[in-house]
Protein backbone atom coordinates (compact mmCIF):
# COMPACT_ATOMS: atom_id res chain seq x y z
CA UNK A 1 0.00 0.00 0.00
CA UNK A 2 2.02 3.17 -0.97
CA UNK A 3 0.25 6.36 0.72
CA UNK A 4 1.23 9.72 -0.50
CA UNK A 5 2.45 12.37 2.07
CA UNK A 6 -0.53 14.98 2.37
CA UNK A 7 -1.45 18.10 4.29
CA UNK A 8 -5.23 17.94 2.24
CA UNK A 9 -7.83 19.01 5.19
CA UNK A 10 -11.65 18.40 5.24
CA UNK A 11 -14.11 20.78 7.18
CA UNK A 12 -16.13 19.24 9.66
CA UNK A 13 -17.98 20.47 12.03
CA UNK A 14 -18.37 17.93 15.49
CA UNK A 15 -19.92 19.33 18.53
CA UNK A 16 -19.58 19.37 22.10
CA UNK A 17 -21.95 17.63 24.12
CA UNK A 18 -24.89 20.06 24.70
CA UNK A 19 -25.36 18.61 28.43
CA UNK A 20 -23.09 16.75 30.87
CA UNK A 21 -23.95 14.76 34.42
CA UNK A 22 -22.71 17.00 37.51
CA UNK A 23 -19.21 15.75 37.79
CA UNK A 24 -19.23 13.40 40.85
CA UNK A 25 -17.04 14.06 43.73
CA UNK A 26 -13.74 11.96 43.43
CA UNK A 27 -13.36 9.24 45.76
CA UNK A 28 -9.30 9.63 46.16
CA UNK A 29 -9.18 6.31 48.90
CA UNK A 30 -11.01 4.34 46.06
CA UNK A 31 -8.68 5.84 43.53
CA UNK A 32 -5.71 4.70 45.25
CA UNK A 33 -7.26 1.44 46.45
CA UNK A 34 -7.61 0.38 42.67
CA UNK A 35 -4.39 1.61 41.79
CA UNK A 36 -2.50 -0.67 44.73
CA UNK A 37 -4.78 -3.71 43.36
CA UNK A 38 -3.15 -3.37 39.75
CA UNK A 39 0.13 -3.30 41.56
CA UNK A 40 -0.49 -6.22 43.30
CA UNK A 41 -1.55 -8.27 40.46
CA UNK A 42 1.32 -7.68 38.96
CA UNK A 43 3.41 -8.72 41.61
CA UNK A 44 1.20 -11.85 41.03
CA UNK A 45 -0.59 -11.15 44.45
CA UNK A 46 -3.93 -12.20 45.46
CA UNK A 47 -6.96 -9.07 45.65
CA UNK A 48 -10.17 -9.14 47.37
CA UNK A 49 -12.73 -7.50 45.86
CA UNK A 50 -16.52 -6.45 47.16
CA UNK A 51 -19.33 -6.24 45.49
CA UNK A 52 -22.43 -3.70 45.67
CA UNK A 53 -24.29 -6.38 47.96
CA UNK A 54 -21.68 -6.39 50.32
CA UNK A 55 -20.21 -9.96 49.76
CA UNK A 56 -16.57 -10.44 48.75
CA UNK A 57 -14.11 -12.83 46.71
CA UNK A 58 -10.94 -13.15 45.48
CA UNK A 59 -8.65 -12.71 42.38
CA UNK A 60 -5.25 -13.34 40.96
CA UNK A 61 -4.24 -12.67 37.16
CA UNK A 62 -3.12 -15.35 35.17
CA UNK A 63 -0.14 -14.38 33.89
CA UNK A 64 1.42 -14.60 36.65
CA UNK A 65 -0.41 -17.10 38.50
CA UNK A 66 1.44 -19.83 40.39
CA UNK A 67 0.97 -23.58 39.99
CA UNK A 68 -0.74 -23.91 43.38
CA UNK A 69 -2.87 -20.52 43.06
CA UNK A 70 -6.11 -22.72 41.95
CA UNK A 71 -5.82 -24.68 45.51
CA UNK A 72 -4.65 -21.54 47.55
CA UNK A 73 -7.39 -19.53 46.27
CA UNK A 74 -9.97 -22.96 47.28
CA UNK A 75 -8.63 -23.07 50.88
CA UNK A 76 -8.57 -19.19 50.66
CA UNK A 77 -12.29 -18.27 50.19
CA UNK A 78 -14.01 -22.25 49.97
CA UNK A 79 -15.46 -21.51 47.17
CA UNK A 80 -15.10 -22.80 43.59
CA UNK A 81 -12.12 -21.11 41.08
CA UNK A 82 -12.85 -20.23 38.00
CA UNK A 83 -11.40 -18.85 34.70
CA UNK A 84 -12.55 -14.97 33.51
CA UNK A 85 -11.33 -13.71 30.17
CA UNK A 86 -12.78 -11.17 28.17
CA UNK A 87 -15.76 -11.90 25.79
CA UNK A 88 -13.27 -11.41 22.86
CA UNK A 89 -11.23 -13.68 23.83
CA UNK A 90 -14.01 -15.97 24.95
CA UNK A 91 -14.89 -15.18 20.80
CA UNK A 92 -11.75 -16.78 19.69
CA UNK A 93 -11.65 -19.40 21.53
CA UNK A 94 -15.11 -20.29 20.37
CA UNK A 95 -17.10 -20.63 23.26
CA UNK A 96 -19.37 -17.12 22.73
CA UNK A 97 -20.31 -15.86 19.62
CA UNK A 98 -19.18 -12.59 17.95
CA UNK A 99 -20.65 -9.25 19.03
CA UNK A 100 -20.43 -5.53 18.23
CA UNK A 101 -18.40 -4.27 21.28
CA UNK A 102 -19.27 -0.86 22.95
CA UNK A 103 -15.76 1.12 21.62
CA UNK A 104 -13.60 1.40 24.35
CA UNK A 105 -13.07 5.00 23.74
CA UNK A 106 -16.91 5.54 24.47
CA UNK A 107 -16.01 6.01 28.06
CA UNK A 108 -16.99 9.80 28.59
CA UNK A 109 -17.73 12.55 31.77
CA UNK A 110 -21.23 12.12 30.92
CA UNK A 111 -21.32 8.81 31.54
CA UNK A 112 -22.81 7.13 35.08
CA UNK A 113 -20.89 5.65 37.31
CA UNK A 114 -20.40 1.98 36.25
CA UNK A 115 -21.06 2.42 32.90
CA UNK A 116 -17.16 2.33 31.76
CA UNK A 117 -17.67 -2.02 32.79
CA UNK A 118 -20.30 -2.23 30.15
CA UNK A 119 -18.04 -1.34 27.60
CA UNK A 120 -15.90 -4.80 27.16
CA UNK A 121 -18.05 -7.90 28.73
CA UNK A 122 -16.35 -10.67 30.40
CA UNK A 123 -17.42 -14.51 30.57
CA UNK A 124 -16.34 -17.30 33.10
CA UNK A 125 -14.61 -20.85 31.82
CA UNK A 126 -15.26 -23.79 33.85
CA UNK A 127 -15.30 -27.52 33.55
CA UNK A 128 -16.71 -30.55 35.35
CA UNK A 129 -13.98 -30.63 38.21
CA UNK A 130 -12.35 -27.62 37.36
CA UNK A 131 -9.52 -26.06 35.74
CA UNK A 132 -5.95 -26.55 36.75
CA UNK A 133 -3.90 -23.16 36.74
CA UNK A 134 -2.10 -24.71 33.63
CA UNK A 135 -5.24 -25.34 31.81
CA UNK A 136 -6.71 -21.44 33.05
CA UNK A 137 -3.08 -20.04 31.72
CA UNK A 138 -3.00 -22.09 28.46
CA UNK A 139 -6.87 -20.61 27.89
CA UNK A 140 -5.90 -16.95 28.36
CA UNK A 141 -2.50 -17.65 26.70
CA UNK A 142 -2.54 -17.29 23.02
CA UNK A 143 0.74 -19.14 22.26
CA UNK A 144 -0.92 -21.73 23.61
CA UNK A 145 -4.71 -21.65 21.58
CA UNK A 146 -4.73 -19.07 19.04
CA UNK A 147 -7.69 -20.26 17.40
CA UNK A 148 -10.97 -21.47 18.13
CA UNK A 149 -10.23 -24.85 16.11
CA UNK A 150 -7.74 -25.95 18.79
CA UNK A 151 -8.38 -28.44 21.15
CA UNK A 152 -9.97 -27.46 24.43
CA UNK A 153 -10.48 -29.02 28.07
CA UNK A 154 -13.07 -31.36 27.49
CA UNK A 155 -16.83 -30.11 29.20
CA UNK A 156 -15.02 -26.55 28.90
CA UNK A 157 -18.33 -24.25 29.85
CA UNK A 158 -18.56 -20.35 29.29
CA UNK A 159 -20.89 -18.03 31.23
CA UNK A 160 -21.74 -14.41 31.05
CA UNK A 161 -20.43 -12.61 34.12
CA UNK A 162 -23.07 -9.66 34.83
CA UNK A 163 -21.34 -6.10 34.70
CA UNK A 164 -20.62 -5.17 38.37
CA UNK A 165 -19.49 -8.78 39.59
CA UNK A 166 -16.20 -9.62 40.84
CA UNK A 167 -16.14 -12.01 37.89
CA UNK A 168 -16.18 -8.51 35.49
CA UNK A 169 -13.66 -6.19 38.38
CA UNK A 170 -11.10 -8.73 38.15
CA UNK A 171 -10.76 -8.65 34.05
CA UNK A 172 -11.13 -5.49 34.12
CA UNK A 173 -8.53 -4.95 36.24
CA UNK A 174 -5.92 -7.18 34.60
CA UNK A 175 -6.47 -5.37 31.38
CA UNK A 176 -5.55 -2.04 33.33
CA UNK A 177 -2.42 -3.46 34.89
CA UNK A 178 -1.25 -4.20 30.89
CA UNK A 179 -1.33 -7.85 31.68
CA UNK A 180 -3.50 -10.46 29.84
CA UNK A 181 -6.84 -9.69 30.60
CA UNK A 182 -7.72 -12.59 31.83
CA UNK A 183 -7.88 -13.65 36.04
CA UNK A 184 -8.95 -16.73 38.52
CA UNK A 185 -11.61 -15.62 40.70
CA UNK A 186 -13.43 -17.35 43.88
CA UNK A 187 -16.17 -16.24 46.33
CA UNK A 188 -16.08 -16.64 50.00
CA UNK A 189 -19.37 -18.22 50.57
CA UNK A 190 -22.10 -15.80 51.01
CA UNK A 191 -23.23 -18.00 54.60
CA UNK A 192 -19.53 -16.51 55.59
CA UNK A 193 -20.45 -14.07 58.57
CA UNK A 194 -18.01 -11.38 58.30
CA UNK A 195 -17.49 -8.40 56.27
CA UNK A 196 -15.58 -7.56 53.73
CA UNK A 197 -12.78 -5.51 55.09
CA UNK A 198 -12.64 -7.95 58.23
CA UNK A 199 -11.90 -10.89 55.87
CA UNK A 200 -9.37 -8.98 53.70
CA UNK A 201 -8.05 -7.78 57.32
CA UNK A 202 -7.52 -11.22 58.59
CA UNK A 203 -5.86 -12.97 54.91
CA UNK A 204 -3.83 -9.53 54.86
CA UNK A 205 -5.35 -9.05 51.32
CA UNK A 206 -5.75 -5.71 49.09
CA UNK A 207 -9.79 -5.16 49.36
CA UNK A 208 -10.70 -3.02 45.91
CA UNK A 209 -14.97 -2.23 45.38
CA UNK A 210 -15.97 -3.41 41.69
CA UNK A 211 -17.43 -0.26 41.40
CA UNK A 212 -14.60 1.42 41.83
CA UNK A 213 -12.51 -0.85 38.95
CA UNK A 214 -15.10 0.49 37.47
CA UNK A 215 -15.68 3.74 37.81
CA UNK A 216 -11.47 4.20 37.64
CA UNK A 217 -10.77 5.29 34.01
CA UNK A 218 -13.22 8.55 34.38
CA UNK A 219 -12.31 9.31 37.34
CA UNK A 220 -8.43 8.95 37.12
CA UNK A 221 -8.49 11.24 34.48
CA UNK A 222 -10.55 14.07 36.26
CA UNK A 223 -7.49 14.58 38.66
CA UNK A 224 -4.62 14.54 36.06
CA UNK A 225 -2.72 18.15 37.24
CA UNK A 226 0.32 19.55 35.07
CA UNK A 227 3.43 19.06 37.57
CA UNK A 228 5.89 20.38 34.90
CA UNK A 229 6.88 22.25 31.69
CA UNK A 230 10.32 23.47 30.49
CA UNK A 231 11.45 24.96 27.25
CA UNK A 232 13.00 22.22 25.54
CA UNK A 233 13.92 23.61 21.46
CA UNK A 234 13.42 20.87 19.09
CA UNK A 235 15.32 20.37 15.57
CA UNK A 236 12.97 22.08 13.06
CA UNK A 237 11.21 24.10 15.85
CA UNK A 238 12.97 26.05 18.65
CA UNK A 239 10.26 27.45 19.95
CA UNK A 240 8.49 24.46 21.92
CA UNK A 241 7.83 23.79 25.60
CA UNK A 242 6.74 20.61 26.98
CA UNK A 243 4.12 20.46 29.92
CA UNK A 244 3.51 17.29 32.00
CA UNK A 245 0.26 16.01 33.43
CA UNK A 246 0.19 13.65 35.84
CA UNK A 247 -2.87 11.79 37.53
CA UNK A 248 -3.49 11.24 41.06
CA UNK A 249 -3.24 7.35 41.20
CA UNK A 250 0.74 7.85 40.36
CA UNK A 251 0.35 6.61 36.84
CA UNK A 252 2.25 7.55 33.85
CA UNK A 253 2.79 11.18 32.69
CA UNK A 254 0.94 12.74 29.59
CA UNK A 255 2.71 15.00 27.57
CA UNK A 256 1.77 18.00 25.67
CA UNK A 257 4.56 19.29 23.19
CA UNK A 258 3.54 23.19 22.54
CA UNK A 259 4.79 24.69 19.55
CA UNK A 260 5.48 28.39 18.80
CA UNK A 261 2.32 30.84 20.75
CA UNK A 262 -0.94 29.17 19.53
CA UNK A 263 -3.90 31.33 20.31
CA UNK A 264 -6.53 29.81 23.08
CA UNK A 265 -9.41 32.19 20.90
CA UNK A 266 -8.69 30.35 17.85
CA UNK A 267 -8.78 26.49 16.84
CA UNK A 268 -5.53 25.11 17.38
CA UNK A 269 -3.94 22.74 15.33
CA UNK A 270 -3.46 19.41 16.99
CA UNK A 271 -2.20 15.90 17.36
CA UNK A 272 -2.92 13.26 19.42
CA UNK A 273 -0.20 10.75 19.45
CA UNK A 274 -0.15 7.47 21.23
CA UNK A 275 3.38 6.73 22.74
CA UNK A 276 5.07 4.14 20.51
CA UNK A 277 8.67 2.73 21.80
CA UNK A 278 9.91 0.67 19.07
CA UNK A 279 8.58 3.18 16.55
CA UNK A 280 9.13 6.71 18.07
CA UNK A 281 12.24 5.71 19.51
CA UNK A 282 13.89 2.48 17.63
CA UNK A 283 12.37 3.90 14.19
CA UNK A 284 10.63 0.29 13.93
CA UNK A 285 9.06 0.04 10.29
CA UNK A 286 6.56 -2.64 11.68
CA UNK A 287 4.52 0.97 11.83
CA UNK A 288 4.04 4.56 10.55
CA UNK A 289 4.22 5.99 14.22
CA UNK A 290 8.20 7.31 14.17
CA UNK A 291 6.80 9.13 10.97
CA UNK A 292 3.89 10.29 12.32
CA UNK A 293 5.46 11.62 15.35
CA UNK A 294 8.22 13.78 13.54
CA UNK A 295 6.02 14.85 10.66
CA UNK A 296 3.57 16.18 12.64
CA UNK A 297 5.72 18.22 14.60
CA UNK A 298 7.58 19.76 11.26
CA UNK A 299 3.77 20.07 10.01
CA UNK A 300 2.89 22.19 13.62
CA UNK A 301 6.06 24.30 12.89
CA UNK A 302 5.46 24.64 9.38
CA UNK A 303 2.41 26.56 9.94
CA UNK A 304 3.67 28.98 13.10
CA UNK A 305 1.62 27.02 15.87
CA UNK A 306 -0.02 24.03 17.72
CA UNK A 307 -0.01 21.19 20.25
CA UNK A 308 0.73 17.88 19.66
CA UNK A 309 -0.45 15.64 23.31
CA UNK A 310 2.34 12.55 23.77
CA UNK A 311 -0.47 10.47 25.20
CA UNK A 312 0.91 7.04 27.62
CA UNK A 313 -0.47 4.59 25.39
CA UNK A 314 1.26 2.27 23.96
CA UNK A 315 0.38 -0.40 21.82
CA UNK A 316 -3.20 1.14 21.33
CA UNK A 317 -3.46 1.11 25.15
CA UNK A 318 -2.73 -2.50 25.73
CA UNK A 319 1.05 -1.65 26.90
CA UNK A 320 4.53 -2.45 25.64
CA UNK A 321 4.74 -6.25 25.93
CA UNK A 322 1.16 -7.15 25.08
CA UNK A 323 2.38 -5.32 21.94
CA UNK A 324 5.13 -7.63 21.57
CA UNK A 325 2.79 -10.78 21.74
CA UNK A 326 0.92 -8.94 19.22
CA UNK A 327 3.73 -8.84 16.97
CA UNK A 328 4.29 -12.34 17.23
CA UNK A 329 1.00 -13.75 16.54
CA UNK A 330 0.90 -10.96 13.24
CA UNK A 331 4.08 -13.16 12.62
CA UNK A 332 1.96 -16.02 12.16
CA UNK A 333 -0.46 -14.51 9.29
CA UNK A 334 -3.15 -12.71 11.65
CA UNK A 335 -3.29 -8.76 11.40
CA UNK A 336 -3.13 -6.31 13.67
CA UNK A 337 -6.97 -6.31 14.57
CA UNK A 338 -7.04 -10.09 14.90
CA UNK A 339 -4.06 -10.40 16.80
CA UNK A 340 -5.13 -8.08 19.86
CA UNK A 341 -8.85 -9.84 19.40
CA UNK A 342 -6.62 -13.42 19.91
CA UNK A 343 -4.61 -11.78 22.86
CA UNK A 344 -8.74 -11.16 24.12
CA UNK A 345 -8.63 -7.11 23.94
CA UNK A 346 -10.60 -5.05 21.90
CA UNK A 347 -8.96 -3.92 18.50
CA UNK A 348 -8.47 -0.23 19.57
CA UNK A 349 -8.04 0.21 23.81
CA UNK A 350 -7.40 3.83 23.54
CA UNK A 351 -9.60 6.40 25.66
CA UNK A 352 -9.34 10.30 24.99
CA UNK A 353 -10.37 11.57 27.80
CA UNK A 354 -6.67 12.54 28.71
CA UNK A 355 -6.32 14.30 25.40
CA UNK A 356 -9.39 16.49 25.87
CA UNK A 357 -8.69 17.39 29.74
CA UNK A 358 -5.31 18.09 28.89
CA UNK A 359 -6.23 20.65 25.73
CA UNK A 360 -8.90 22.24 28.61
CA UNK A 361 -6.27 23.11 30.94
CA UNK A 362 -4.04 24.54 28.12
CA UNK A 363 -7.08 26.53 27.47
CA UNK A 364 -7.98 25.16 24.14
CA UNK A 365 -11.51 24.25 23.43
CA UNK A 366 -11.58 23.74 19.72
CA UNK A 367 -9.19 22.22 17.13
CA UNK A 368 -8.01 21.61 13.88
CA UNK A 369 -7.25 17.60 14.52
CA UNK A 370 -4.15 16.04 12.27
CA UNK A 371 -5.48 12.83 11.92
CA UNK A 372 -6.55 9.72 9.68
CA UNK A 373 -8.83 8.24 12.02
CA UNK A 374 -11.98 8.93 12.20
CA UNK A 375 -12.70 7.53 16.02
CA UNK A 376 -10.18 10.02 17.11
CA UNK A 377 -12.74 12.90 15.44
CA UNK A 378 -16.27 12.05 17.48
CA UNK A 379 -14.13 10.96 20.85
CA UNK A 380 -12.68 14.64 21.28
CA UNK A 381 -16.16 15.78 20.14
CA UNK A 382 -17.75 13.75 22.93
CA UNK A 383 -15.26 14.71 25.27
CA UNK A 384 -16.12 18.18 25.04
CA UNK A 385 -13.65 19.50 22.70
CA UNK A 386 -15.21 21.01 19.34
CA UNK A 387 -13.44 19.43 16.39
CA UNK A 388 -14.06 22.27 13.66
CA UNK A 389 -11.85 20.06 10.50
CA UNK A 390 -9.33 17.62 9.91
CA UNK A 391 -6.10 17.61 8.15
CA UNK A 392 -4.71 14.47 7.05
CA UNK A 393 -1.75 13.63 8.33
CA UNK A 394 -0.91 10.74 5.76
CA UNK A 395 3.13 8.88 4.95
CA UNK A 396 4.16 6.36 2.37
CA UNK A 397 3.94 2.88 3.00
CA UNK A 398 8.00 1.37 3.39
CA UNK A 399 8.00 -1.98 2.66
CA UNK A 400 7.47 -3.51 5.89
CA UNK A 401 4.40 -1.76 6.92
CA UNK A 402 1.87 -2.04 4.02
CA UNK A 403 -0.34 -4.96 5.82
CA UNK A 404 -0.68 -2.82 9.00
CA UNK A 405 -1.97 0.63 7.10
CA UNK A 406 -4.11 -1.80 4.78
CA UNK A 407 -5.54 -2.92 7.46
CA UNK A 408 -6.13 0.42 9.28
CA UNK A 409 -7.89 1.59 6.33
CA UNK A 410 -10.23 -1.58 5.32
CA UNK A 411 -10.57 -2.64 8.73
CA UNK A 412 -10.36 0.49 11.28
CA UNK A 413 -11.76 2.89 8.74
CA UNK A 414 -8.46 5.42 8.99
CA UNK A 415 -8.77 7.48 5.55
CA UNK A 416 -5.97 7.31 3.50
Amino acid sequence: MQAERSSATTTVTLSTPTAAAAAAPIDEAAVRAVDRALAALRRGEVVAIETADGTVGAAVSVESVALDAVERLKALTGGTPRLVVTRRRAVVLGLAAAAVAQPVSDIADDQAPGAAAEAFGAMTLDRPGGLTADQAHALADPEQYPQAQDALPAGLAAAEACPGSREAAAVDLARLARLLPAAITADLPSSARISAAEWAAEHDLLLVRASDVADYRVHVVRTLRRVADARVPLVGSENTRIYAFRPADGGPEHLAIVIGDPDPQQPVLARLHSECFTGDLLGSLRCDCGDQLRGAIAEIARQGSGVLLYLAQEGRGIGLVNKLRAYRIQDRGFDTVDANEILGFEADERVYLPAAEMLRQLGFEAVRLMTNNPEKLRQLARCGIAVVERVAHIFPANGHNEAYLRTKAERSGHMF
